[in-house]
């Protein structure tokens, strides 16, 4: 019998990333726009439609089937008529305040590091009900206590139109909850491995802790990774296929057609 190979990070962000989707808590995720750099978020949204829920997924830069025939120009139509309900964000830099850098590190426009640039993020971040924002590495750098330059804004001042906030923040060490009231993350779970100390000690920007306690973030259940490893993966691999190749060594000429 072969061994069944370890839970990757990837696939604890991407499990974590659909139990917060699902959350009954939040408004309801009927119309997903995923983006061309946010492979695990689209791993998610992929899993929670094998679970058999009815979510549609729209891939911005699938190469086949595309439903955005206009690109991103119609991804915000769609988003501006308020008819996509949750998106994801990174960030170069992102604050205790939910705000994102895109653009770089130091003075306008970003004298130090480069990041890839803002584009679409403030209209995004501002004009969906719900954003999840995402970030493999965290480190004091990524993680900082204000932004250099402010890409998406977390929070806007009273009299701002906005339809919505982060509803959470996922790394390869936690996941952390955001009260767009407090203008403040809260620590929801740690990943195995990690502790309270050691995510304070890797944050840059300060945050609450529930009194309660911190919970351990649940690896994916034995039925979510066959369902990663087998259809999410087949679905992925024409729009995202180093990432599937990375994470699950395989590669488009290996599919066995499971991902309709």
């Amino acid at each position: 019998m072969s061994e069944i190979p370890p839970v990757r990070t990837e696939e604890r962000m991407a499990a974590a990333l659909a139990r917060l989707i699902l959350d009954p808590s939040a408004p309801p995720a009927r119309h997903i726009a995923v983006g061309a750099a946010s492979a695990i978020p689209a791993a998610a949204c992929w899993l929670v439609h094998h679970l058999g829920n009815p979510v549609r997924l729209s891939l911005l830069h699938k190469h086949t089937g595309n439903p955005f025939t206009e690109g991103t120009r119609e991804l915000f139509d769609l988003t501006g008529q308020g008819r996509i309900d949750l998106f994801f964000l990174g960030g170069g830099q992102i604050d205790g305040q939910a705000n994102i850098n895109l653009i770089g590190t130091g003075g306008w426009p970003g004298t130090g590091v480069r990041f890839p640039g803002s584009y679409g993020s403030a209209f995004m971040y501002m004009m969906t009900p719900r954003t999840i924002l995402f970030r493999e590495e965290h480190s004091p750098r990524v993680l900082v206590p204000k932004v250099d330059i402010v890409s998406a804004p977390g929070t806007s001042p009273p009299g701002v139109f906005r339809r919505g906030h982060a509803q959470a923040l996922v790394t390869r060490r936690c996941v952390f909850r955001f009260d767009p009231a407090k203008a403040r993350f809260a620590l929801g779970s740690v990943d195995p491995d990690e502790t309270i100390e050691s995510i304070r000690e890797a944050t840059g920007f300060d945050y609450d802790e529930p009194p309660e306690g911190v919970p351990v973030t649940p690896d994916p259940t034995a039925q979510e990774l066959a369902l990663l490893r087998g259809p999410v993966c087949d679905a992925m691999l024409e729009t995202y296929p180093d990432f599937c190749r990375r994470v699950w060594q395989r590669s488009a000429d290996q599919t066995d057609g499971r991902a309709a």
